[in-house]
């Protein structure tokens, strides 16, 4: 697992929610609320989607933490690794 596959988990989940988004210039750096049309609901839809479909676990005070993809995969990344060697 490497941080690009988590970029890519992440868009993967974005596309099942909001199917009408382009993620093709989606960058890493900026807010994925400031490029995409992602309301709350959608931002709680991933955050479940990572734990229903990964087993993932996001806590509420760590929401913040996915604001850019490439938060996301700095976030993400270890809880993948520890999965991964559990």
């Amino acid at each position: 697992m490497d941080k690009e596959k988590v970029k890519q988990i992440v868009l993967d989940i974005i596309a099942e929610i909001a199917p009408d988004e382009d993620l093709n210039d989606v960058k890493s750096d900026i807010r994925l609320r400031d490029q995409l049309d992602l309301d709350s609901m959608d931002f709680l839809d991933i955050v479940m989607e990572l734990r229903k479909q990964h087993g993932i676990d996001v806590p509420e005070a760590e929401y913040r933490q996915l604001e850019s993809l490439d938060s996301c995969a700095n976030y993400l990344l270890p809880k993948f690794e520890a999965g991964a060697a559990a």
